[in-house]
């Protein structure tokens, strides 16, 4: 068994109580399909940050709310926190970025958006970068972080757009606590301040996450820790999202130098102590994980966890016309797939496979309904998930599905490099191309365990040895 299925399978669970999952607290741990979920998500996951890379695009200025740790900057290159980019894009310019990136990083598992602004305050910019990463990027996971202002009429875009991780920052779950925190509030065409707008913010953010779970989306809050205001809150932040569905909880310390021009900068409040910050994650943490390796990362940061690439990337130095994307998504594949199964997807007898399903632990979704498949590498040492990829759908309904070669068309280029592809159910004409572009599809395992299913399967195919042996005629 690879360590990277060794770790999914303990998710956070297999710590010690008071561990946390990456952190010190945390007396619950992920399930499997969280773990799942989060395998690749370097700001989600604490097995992943040294393995993955993320990519934030800068492409919402505009914000509904007004924080008084915040100092929004569209053109500095000096300054590592939230709000600060060098370069605001538009969305060619971010496509553009994000191609770019993904090309000369392979390791970039995950593209969100969290700001300069808030991105649900920007919402045609948003929504049409989301689109257009969607249909560029199809193996490149999406996530979105916002104040939850505008959450809850924001929920089913997201979801249709296979956005399933979203970062909520909530500072307090009470309205006294709050309204020390924010300016003001911009909801419905007015603003709010004090306790009213702290608490419509609450509200808003309850049903924007109520909704994010009846959907399946995973849900990290982050709360700044400011000491005086909210240090001895925190505790009751974590217990009260946990019942409320969120999966970790990351308590940031608070950045309030007098240089960054922020309204605490400027007034003295003074920023908390390593040791307040270690002593309010171990409160919290008797309710539920919480996350230690976030480095509050500027809203345009590229790279891994703790590296900041963007630079690098500036609009002047990308390259005017996309390459194909497709040899350059395998090509990542290739490399993920060595990274998540600690190279045993190199040996010979390894093999690729895309498997429809709907939550991530079933072989049970009809091939032409499926909008993603999850890929995994199977090979002597297990069954590791590399990542996924996002298709059109082909078939709606029970049995109404568009005879539209290019649909099948785009499908089978995504899957090209696939040795197989695992179903529950599959027309003749899908599984007749599938067939003539190489690919073994796979219905015999339908509504199994995926990982039992695919080691099943692995093991009635040719290996390596037995093909040789063949070869030289030896029986």
């Amino acid at each position: 068994m690879t360590e990277n299925n060794s770790t999914m399978r303990q998710g956070c669970g297999s710590q010690k109580k008071g561990s946390g999952c990456g952190s010190s607290g945390g007396a619950a741990g992920f399930s499997m399909a969280q773990a799942e979920k989060v395998a690749h998500h370097p700001c989600y996951s604490p097995n992943a940050h040294h393995k993955y890379a993320r990519m934030h695009l800068a492409v919402a200025p505009a914000c509904n709310v007004q924080c008084n740790y915040c100092n929004r900057k569209y053109d500095c290159a000096n300054e590592s926190r939230p709000g600060v980019v060098s370069e605001l894009l538009n969305v060619e310019q971010a496509l553009q970025k994000a191609r770019a990136v993904a090309a000369a990083i392979p390791q970039l598992s995950v593209i969100g958006i969290a700001g300069p602004g808030d991105p649900l305050a920007n919402q045609t910019r948003t929504f049409d970068t989301l689109e257009g990463l969607r249909s560029a990027l199809p193996d490149v996971k999406l996530c979105v972080s916002t104040n939850g202002l505008a959450l809850p009429q924001s929920v089913d875009s997201l979801v249709e757009l296979g956005v399933d991780h979203v970062t909520i920052t909530m500072n307090a779950i009470d309205a006294h606590v709050s309204a020390q925190i924010y300016d003001w509030i911009y909801f419905d065409g007015v603003r709010y301040r004090g306790r009213e707008g702290a608490q419509i913010l609450i509200d808003q953010q309850i049903e924007g996450m109520r909704k994010l779970m009846e959907n399946g989306v995973l849900v990290k809050i982050n709360s700044v820790l400011i000491p005086g205001v909210n240090d001895l809150h925190l505790a009751e932040v974590s217990h009260a999202i946990r019942d409320m569905g969120a999966f970790l909880h990351n308590i940031m310390p608070l950045i309030s130098k007098p240089e960054h021009g922020t309204y605490y900068g400027l007034n003295g409040q003074r920023e908390p102590t390593a040791e307040e910050v270690t002593q309010v994650r171990e409160r919290s943490g008797a309710f539920m994980p919480q996350m230690a390796h976030c480095q509050q990362c500027r809203a345009d940061a590229v790279g891994m966890l703790g590296e900041d690439r963007s630079q690098e990337f500036n609009l002047s130095a990308l390259p005017e016309q996309a390459k194909d994307y497709a040899p350059v998504m395998q090509q990542r594949t290739k490399i993920q797939a060595a990274i998540a199964s600690a190279g045993a997807s190199e040996d010979a007898d390894a093999r690729l496979v895309a498997v429809a399903t709907q939550q991530g632990l079933v072989v049970d979704q009809h091939f032409g309904h499926a909008k993603r498949f999850h890929i995994y590498s199977v090979n002597s040492e297990g069954v590791t998930l590399v990542g996924e990829r996002h298709v059109a759908q082909y078939c709606h309904g029970q049995t109404e599905c568009d005879d539209h070669d290019d649909v099948m068309t785009d499908t089978l280029t995504l899957l090209a490099d696939m040795d197989a592809v695992f179903c529950s159910r599959l027309g003749l004409g899908p599984w007749q191309k599938l067939e003539a572009a190489g690919v073994q599809p796979v219905v015999d395992y339908a509504w199994q365990p995926i990982r039992e299913a695919l080691s099943a399967w692995w093991q009635l195919q040719p290996k390596a040895t037995e093909v040789k042996l063949h070869v030289r005629g030896v029986a």
